[in-house]
């Protein structure tokens, strides 16, 4: 069989990932949101709120995920970043 052909192609894979990120909700309550970021109530909404993904309109209070991942990425950490912390923490010590 040509590898064209097979189930797993690497065109076919991003196709059904560029369209399950087209379908992928904008816009999330902030309960939901809490299930999706394993956030609580709290950090959730002071987070949101420092990357300006909160919108508001008539007592439902959204959370624009674009905005809200975009800002969450400043905070990642690689290993490189990791272990630079870990020699920093021990000159300090």
């Amino acid at each position: 069989m040509r590898a064209e052909n097979t189930y797993y192609n690497e065109q076919k894979r991003s196709d059904v990932m560029e369209a399950a990120r087209r379908l992928r909700r904008k816009f999330l309550r902030y309960q939901q949101a809490e299930i999706v970021y394993s956030l609580s109530h709290k950090k959730l909404m002071e987070l949101a709120n420092n990357a300006g993904a909160i919108y508001r309109m008539d007592g439902i209070v959204l959370i624009n995920r674009e905005i809200f991942d975009e800002y969450l990425e400043r905070f990642h950490e690689t290993k490189d970043t990791f272990l630079l912390k870990e020699e920093e923490d021990k000159d300090a010590q």
